[in-house]
């Protein structure tokens, strides 16, 4: 009686191990990556993004048209003025402050300047901040043609001051004693508007 002789056992595969596993999978995704790249360089070229600012928008939601003048409206007895007489005429900014109080301004009782201020043959017209609208429609109704600036530091008034006004007009020769030349606020303190083209910036390089 013959014996069966035993059958050899295979030996069993060895197991793949994590870190094998991890590199097949990242030699994987490079290869996929690759082909991607190459694809989209065929196509052309890489996609530009642009971003824009938020356009403007109205408080009822209308947007803004950047190429529309905005106009400022302002009432010309919403401010009061003061005249100081730097012509060296007498009683010459009583009767600049009459003619502006006709006109429908609020104008404060006529003043000197101070002892030792030059006389001027220009009249000057000077605001406080906040008020270089108010001062703009003051040196139009004089005629356009004095000069406008900021309130010189000290006020050139006889007490150093102009009280509750915030508009100084220095009177000279040129316009002491004459009538107003252009009567923009339309009188008896009618709304005066001021158009302001829109500023443009142009694009950063």
């Amino acid at each position: 009686m013959s014996q069966q002789r035993p059958r050899a056992s295979r030996p069993s595969l060895p197991s793949a191990s994590n870190g094998t596993l991890g590199a097949v999978v990242a030699v994987v995704a490079l290869l996929l990556g690759f082909l991607i790249l190459r694809d989209v360089q065929a196509d052309g070229g890489s996609a530009t993004i642009t971003t824009y600012p938020p356009a403007e928008t109205l408080p009822g939601g209308e947007p803004v048209d950047p190429n529309v003048t905005t106009t400022t409206v302002f009432s010309i007895n919403g401010f009061k003025i003061q005249v100081a007489n730097a012509s060296g005429i007498a009683g010459s900014a009583g009767e600049m402050t009459l003619n502006l109080q006709k006109a429908g301004y609020v104008v404060q009782p006529a003043a000197n300047v101070a002892a030792g201020t030059a006389k001027r043959s220009k009249s000057g017209v000077f605001y406080l901040a906040g008020c270089e609208a108010n001062a703009q429609n003051v040196v139009d109704v004089l005629g356009g043609g004095a000069d406008l600036a900021a309130m010189p530091s000290p006020i050139p008034t006889e007490t150093g001051s102009i009280g509750e006004a915030c508009v100084l007009i220095l009177l000279g020769t040129d316009l002491a004693n004459k009538p107003l030349q252009g009567i923009v606020g339309g009188g008896e303190g009618q709304a005066a508007t001021t158009t302001v083209a829109p500023t443009t910036t142009a694009p950063s390089e």
